[in-house]
């Protein structure tokens, strides 16, 4: 597969686009821990500051979390993480192809994108936070708001029901 301008995303996005380097706070996390297998090796493939690797492991998760390349890699038995929306198109086709189950934190919108539902029209699940997550990032001169709904998209995770609503 030949992905759409990759040469302005490759690695593992931390020196590309600060405006894509938003970090999951662990509380994030907790939210969804009881859907998340903890007999599976994940891998959280989008590094920016590495501390994922420090927050699944303090949720008691055996993790991959390494600085490299995506698109260059297939890792873990699951894919759990928080992708750079800027490239989400060819993010979500990479891992359609590897064909692992996965967790993806991303805007409540996406699933309004007809490449999107053509994706994933089998296996897809949603869990929905009532409450709006927080992020951090790097760089503190960067202002964000994310004032769209974030959404935890799970596909072949088989969850107990489509959509799951969490306080």
């Amino acid at each position: 597969m030949v992905y759409k301008n990759i040469n302005i995303y490759q690695m593992s996005f931390t020196n590309i686009n600060e405006n894509d380097n938003f970090i999951t706070n662990i509380e994030n996390w907790e939210l969804i821990k009881k859907y998340i297998p903890n007999d599976k090796k994940i891998w959280s493939p989008f590094y920016c500051n590495g501390a994922q690797k420090d927050y699944f492991k303090e949720l008691g998760y055996d993790i991959i979390h390494e600085d490299e390349d995506f698109f260059e890699n297939d890792k873990g038995e699951i894919i759990i993480d928080n992708p750079p929306f800027g490239n989400l198109r060819n993010i979500l086709t990479r891992l359609k192809e590897l064909n692992k189950p996965f967790i993806m934190i991303m805007p409540s919108a996406k699933i309004n994108a007809v490449w999107f539902q053509k994706l994933f029209r089998d296996h897809l699940q949603l869990i929905i936070p009532i409450k709006k997550l927080a992020f951090t990032n790097n760089n503190p001169d960067i202002k964000f708001n994310f004032n769209w709904g974030i959404y935890f998209y799970c596909w072949k995770m088989n969850l107990p029901k489509d959509l799951i609503f969490i306080d």
